[in-house]
Formats: C-alpha cells, sequence, structure tokens
C-alpha cells in the first residue's frame, strides 16, 4: 500500500493519464466544435471506430502512419458528412441518427475486419515516443510526462487551435451564433446549413483522428469495439467542460486519470478489489459527473433542434 503513495506510482499514473486522455481530447473537442453549432452527435462511437479501422487498414497496406491518421481523419469526415446530411438536410432526429451511426461504424468496422484483415494476425508500426529536451530529465515525472509521442503532445494544440476557432475569428463567432440564434444568421444572409455541416465535419473528423490513435499510436492492431465507450465519455465530457475545448482538455485528463488509476491499481498486489470493479471506474465517473451537470442551463439554446424556415 505505501508504494502507491510513492511519487514513482504517481508519475507513472500522471504520464498513462495523458496518454489514455488523447483519444477522449480528440473525440471530446470536436464535439464541443459541433455542439456549439446546435448540432447533437452522438455518433462518436461509431466515428472512432471507423478512424480505428481506416487508419490501421491504410498503414497495413501501405505502411505509411501520416497516411493512415489522414485517411482516419478523412473517413471521421464521412460518416459526419453521412450523419450531417440526414440531421441538417433531412432534419432527421439526431439522437436517432447518431445511434445508427454507432451502428453502423461498430458492424462495418467488424465485418470488414473479420472479412479481410482478421487472418493477418499482424500488427503495424505504432508512432514511437519522443523526449522533450530538458523536461524529459525532470526526476520522477520527466520521463512519464515528456516521453510521450507526438499525437499525445498534438492535444495541446488541439485545443487551443479549437478554441482560437470558436472565440477568435469571424467563423467560429457566426458558427456560435449559428447554436444560440440561427434566425439571426439567416437573415444576415449567412447559411445555417453551411456552417452546421461544417461544425460536423471538423468535430467528426477529429473523432476520426481520436479513434486512429488508438490503432497507430496507444496499440498496434485493431480489435472490434476497442473504443470501449470512450465516444460515450466524450459526449459527458462536453456537458461537464461546459462547452469550452480548453475545459475538454483537463475534463479529458480527469477521465483519463481514472482509465490510468484502474490500470495502475490491478497491478498492485496489495490492493484487493475485484478487478471488474476497477474497469468500472471511468464509467462510474461518467454517471457522477452526469449527475453533477444535470442542472446546466448554459447549453447551447438551439442544441440538437432542426433548423426551418417559416
Amino acid at each position: 500500500m505505501d508504494h502507491i503513495l510513492t511519487l514513482g506510482f504517481l508519475a507513472t499514473t500522471l504520464g498513462a493519464t495523458w496518454r489514455l486522455a488523447t483519444p477522449i481530447i480528440f473525440a471530446s473537442v470536436g464535439e464541443v466544435i459541433s455542439e456549439r453549432a446546435g448540432v447533437l452527435n452522438i455518433g462518436l462511437e461509431g466515428t472512432m471506430l471507423i478512424g480505428a479501422f481506416t487508419g490501421f487498414a491504410t498503414v497495413y497496406a501501405t505502411g505509411n502512419l501520416p497516411l493512415g491518421f489522414l485517411a482516419a481523419g478523412a473517413a471521421g469526415a464521412l460518416a459526419g458528412l453521412l450523419f450531417a446530411f440526414f440531421a441538417i438536410t433531412i432534419k432527421a432526429n439526431q439522437i436517432i441518427v447518431g445511434a445508427a451511426l454507432n451502428l453502423l461504424g461498430l458492424g462495418l468496422t467488424s465485418f470488414l475486419f473479420r472479412t479481410y484483415l482478421v487472418q493477418t494476425g499482424q500488427g503495424v508500426q505504432i508512432v514511437p515516443a519522443m523526449d522533450v529536451p530538458l523536461l524529459s530529465q525532470i526526476p520522477y515525472f520527466g520521463t512519464p510526462l515528456f516521453r510521450q509521442n507526438v499525437v499525445v503532445y498534438s492535444t495541446i494544440l488541439v485545443a487551443l487551435g479549437a478554441y482560437f476557432l470558436l472565440f477568435r475569428t469571424s467563423f467560429g463567432l457566426t458558427l456560435r451564433a449559428v447554436g444560440e440564434h440561427p434566425k439571426a444568421v439567416d437573415v444576415g444572409g449567412r447559411s445555417v446549413a453551411l456552417y452546421r455541416y461544417a461544425a460536423v465535419l471538423i468535430g467528426c473528423s477529429l473523432a476520426g483522428l481520436g479513434g486512429a490513435y488508438l490503432t497507430l499510436a496507444h496499440a498496434n492492431q485493431f480489435v472490434e469495439g476497442m473504443t470501449s465507450g470512450r465516444g460515450f465519455i466524450a459526449l459527458a465530457v462536453v456537458v461537464f467542460a461546459r462547452w469550452s475545448p480548453i475545459g475538454a482538455f483537463f475534463v479529458s485528463l480527469l477521465f483519463g486519470m481514472f482509465y490510468a488509476l484502474q490500470l495502475q491499481l490491478q497491478a498492485e498486489p496489495s490492493i484487493h478489489i475485484p478487478y471488474q470493479v476497477l474497469q468500472a471506474m471511468p464509467y462510474l465517473a461518467t454517471i457522477v459527473a452526469l449527475l453533477l451537470v444535470r442542472n446546466r442551463t448554459d447549453t447551447p439554446a438551439t442544441l440538437g433542434v432542426p433548423y426551418r424556415k417559416v
């Protein structure tokens, strides 16, 4: 038990926290952009699976890691285009369309994997870890925190870039107005549908990249359903972070910490807790977070509501 309180245990947990939070950061920041435009996409889980499989299959076929991530982002955008067509153009119920996207992602990736790749049994090259000069030499915390792969470090740029896009550009101002007062945007001569399409495509591209991280920077193999609920956790992160990209980054780290803790505690011989309880920690934390924010009133005014011209 004393080992759990050591600096080494803490440093290792913090390092694992950032790695395990990375796919959630990508998905949640992308969903912040989508929901700020008034579109609720609960299909993140399916989109992440599509990105994970596409990235893996591309690298398996070509051996090119950047191309794998590019293909994953494009596949996520294609899934977003399908979602946007039904949710924005057809004006179908966004919850139903998102649920269908989750089923499509799970079923399609499982079918393609079993048909073409399950017999290979081979992994792919993954993004290598890199040392941050000077910082990686810090005692105890240097190696766990500052010897990560470039995709983990890129989450900082993703969160800052999304914040800049939403709050420091005219595009972001209009996009947020679309989520709050779409009629005013329409009267001003700008297309509500176009901005919502753009928000969904950006959000789903990031979700696809989050999925690709799992196969190309975390593991080296695709496994059916390997996202394991991370897309749904990302939805909770968005609400808990109050629709802020920077907030989504830090809240995702919180959930990543629960993933890291359950893995670390399972390896501790002094901990006599059933592993099933430890594995449930991230999902229990999600339920608690949703209970804490159930009365939030800062939701985008037209979230989930299709825009119809009168």
